[in-house]
């Protein structure tokens, strides 16, 4: 079964998933910053009327919390990553990879950019985690 990016059933497997990831675990046992909010732009043509996040509470490693919300919400995260639907659909299939995203400006980031340098593993755990998902992306 495949899973339709976003939606709250994929973003449920995503944490499992990121749980469940050794690497990730070991990658950002030093994480202590709060949590990271990715956020997709609207696209009505494809069905996303409003921009949506992806909530993930992350800490020492863990996961503690993944869930969808409306995009308001994700201005309470210390690091905000935003981008249209088609640049999240090549972050997650490795066409491009997050860090290079930010520097190249196709990927905004709001929240300290020297932190997320720093923890350039972590971020590529956490796509590798993504790759693994059985996704349907909407526009496909």
């Amino acid at each position: 079964m495949t899973l339709p990016f976003p939606s709250a059933e994929w973003v449920a497997a995503y944490g499992a998933a990121i749980n469940a990831s050794e690497t990730y675990r070991t990658a950002s046992l030093n994480w202590t910053f709060g949590a990271v909010a990715l956020v997709v732009a609207a696209q009505p043509a494809i069905g996303l009327a409003e921009p949506l996040a992806i909530w993930l509470d992350l800490d020492r490693g863990a996961c503690r919390e993944a869930r969808l919300t409306p995009a308001a919400e994700a201005d309470a995260a210390p690091f905000i990553l935003t981008a249209e639907y088609a640049r999240w659909k090549q972050i997650i299939r490795r066409e491009v990879g997050p860090i290079a995203a930010i520097l190249q400006r196709k990927l905004a980031l709001k929240g300290s950019l020297p932190i997320v340098v720093r923890f350039v593993k972590s971020a590529e755990a956490l796509v590798d985690v993504a790759t693994t998902l059985p996704t349907r992306f909407l526009d496909e």
